[in-house]
């Protein structure tokens, strides 16, 4: 039998001055988990259960999908990252040491290395596809600011899972599969989830899906077109180009425009300044920025216009906007863009900072969509204290290529109806990936097709964060009082006060209680701590259990028991021999 006294629960009174959002405060005043140093928590025991209930979620649906559980080192040796080129490309992120034999090792932030080799080894011919292997593990990524508890942490427990297929049309049946699986996770989890186009990222491959929960909290931004249920995070999202659109660029409105004006602007390097000293509105800008392009060294070119050798480039955006490197980095084809330095700038523009602009530049100039025929715009004179007004993009500039370059924002149109989009903030708790033989070919992991002919594994993989997900359940579930546990995720499904542990009916009717639930398959913790009614009243709230039951002095008096759903404001008084089943009835829809 669980009991309060013999167990571990450190409840707080106050929020801890560490905990900036509402979940990572109420985990730690409601003794779930606690800190160790920057992004390492340690779970105690209720933490703990609740985090054992997900995970068992996560494993009956995978293997409900047909994935096989195995377990993979969390030590990797760094060959395997340089066969698949991410050794740089992950940067500072990955934690890097060497053993005593001085070899090079990681600790993994993901198992896509890992697994593909085990693949090459051991799938050899098509009758052995498909596969789906999944773990559930420890992953270690040095985030530079860990924050917001579980949300971002530099040690934390993922549910990845790898798919292998014998082509495109096999590997998507594989794909819709874990899609699927996710949706009934999230769904038995409580979590209301959106499910939204994302970019791969580092992972790589052909296109991917998050599944974000909405939270202001969230760190991820995303916008949805409420007619026709498009959906992108916003390094994805994508727009609609409305040449008639006023907002979206500069003034239209004359065909005759005088020639480019020199206008001096001495100290005038801001969007603010600027609008103020010409009058006009942001949009009216063209910024130009300076971009250092590092090449791709995977995959071929997509179209004449990308940039494989490493360059300076210049990137023209209106000037209420902002460049979207994430979209850069993909119409480039490139594998990082950075803005380049000061000096950097003005050896290519001839002025510093904040004067840029494209006329007379010698290196490629890729503009935003929405600025195509713009004309009668302020942009940068290439000259200390100077801007240029009566600008006309095509007529006094050479553009390389147009893009979609911009991070999306409420009231763009919808790139599929033209709907004006919104914006939210969400947390992602999973992302699917179409991988295609991005890994495969590295590691010449192939097998013989029907006809003897050696093909690459074609390769989907599917991430949880795991502890992320248990944190974002109290994100979006809870009150003023504290968490809001679903059944199917709570420490214990109930929890039985005895008001008055002194008194050995009230203790021993407890006591009863508690056998008689766990009996039925109910897990019940049992209060007997020798505190005031109010204090453990204000714990249960706190804490979250799905089901109060309360035995006083007074209630046995009357031969009944008050029952309270956590979720609903008011009680309810029962008949002592009904206290199980009534318990039971809250408790069947877990």
């Amino acid at each position: 039998m669980a009991r309060w006294n013999e167990t571990l629960i450190p409840t707080l009174r106050e929020d801890p001055q560490e905990a900036e959002i509402i979940s990572h405060k109420l985990m730690l005043r409601a003794g779930l988990v606690r800190k160790l140093a920057g992004g390492l928590y340690t779970f105690l025991p209720l933490g703990l259960r609740a985090l054992k209930k997900l995970e068992n979620i996560i494993r009956e649906e995978m293997d409900k999908a047909g994935a096989i559980e195995i377990l993979m080192p969390a030590l990797q040796p760094r060959e395997l990252w340089d066969r698949s080129k991410r050794y740089e490309l992950m940067g500072n992120t990955m934690f890097r040491l060497k053993d005593r034999q001085e070899r090079e090792l990681v600790l993994g932030p993901t198992h896509e290395e890992v697994i593909t080799a085990l693949a090459a080894d051991e799938i050899k011919s098509y009758r052995q596809l498909p596969k789906i292997f999944y773990q559930i593990q420890t992953k270690f990524r040095d985030e530079i600011r860990p924050r917001f508890g579980l949300m971002r942490a530099k040690e934390f427990i993922m549910k990845d899972a790898y798919s292998f297929d014998a082509d495109w049309e096999k590997a998507e049946v594989s794909y819709q599969a874990m899609y699927n699986a996710y949706l009934r996770i999230f769904q038995r989890c409580g979590l209301r989830v959106k499910v939204v186009e994302a970019d791969t990222g580092a992972m790589g491959g052909k296109s991917s899906h998050e599944f974000m929960v909405l939270a202001d909290a969230g760190e991820d931004g995303l916008v949805e077109c409420p007619a026709c249920g498009y959906a992108a995070n916003l390094e994805r999202a994508q727009r609609a180009f409305l040449r008639h659109d006023k907002t979206e660029t500069p003034s239209e409105q004359s065909d005759a425009v005088p020639p480019a004006e020199a206008v001096r602007t001495p100290g005038m390097r801001t969007i603010g300044q600027l609008t103020e000293f010409f009058g006009c509105d942001p949009a009216c800008f063209i910024k130009t920025l300076i971009y250092v392009v590092r090449p791709n060294a995977q995959g071929s070119r997509p179209s004449e216009d990308s940039v494989l050798a490493e360059q300076i480039v210049a990137v023209l955006v209106p000037g209420d906007r902002e460049v979207n490197e994430t979209k850069l980095t993909r119409e480039l084809n490139a594998a990082s863009v950075a803005l380049a330095d000061d000096v950097t700038i003005e050896k290519v523009t001839g002025a510093p900072v904040g004067f840029a602009g494209p006329i007379g530049l010698n290196i490629p100039i890729y503009a935003d969509s929405s600025l195509k025929g713009v004309k009668d715009a302020i942009t940068g004179g290439n000259r200390a204290d100077t801007h240029l007004r009566h600008f006309c993009l095509e007529r006094d500039a050479k553009v390389t290529a147009f893009g979609d370059f911009c991070v999306a924002r409420s009231g763009d149109p919808c790139p599929r109806c033209q709907t004006p989009l919104r914006e939210q903030r969400g947390i992602e708790v999973g992302h699917v990936f179409k991988l295609g033989t991005k890994y495969s070919a590295c590691f010449d992991a192939c097998y013989l097709n029907e006809s003897g002919t050696r093909r690459n594994l074609v390769m989907g993989c599917y991430g949880i964060g795991v502890t992320r997900t248990l944190q974002a359940i109290i994100e979006q579930s809870h009150d003023a009082n504290g968490i809001i546990w679903p059944l199917s995720i709570a420490p214990y499904r109930a929890v039985v006060l005895a008001l008055n542990p002194s008194l050995p009916q009230c203790l021993e009717e407890s006591e009863r209680i508690v056998a008689a639930l766990e009996t039925r398959g109910i897990d019940a913790l049992l209060d007997d701590r020798d505190e005031r009614p109010g204090v453990k009243f204000k714990d249960a709230d706190l804490l979250g259990f799905p089901v109060r039951v309360v035995v006083s002095e007074r209630s046995l008096s009357q031969n009944s028991i008050e029952i309270k759903l956590r979720s609903e404001p008011k009680s309810e008084v029962v008949p002592l021999a009904e206290a199980c089943e009534r318990v039971q009835v809250f408790c069947s829809h877990s």
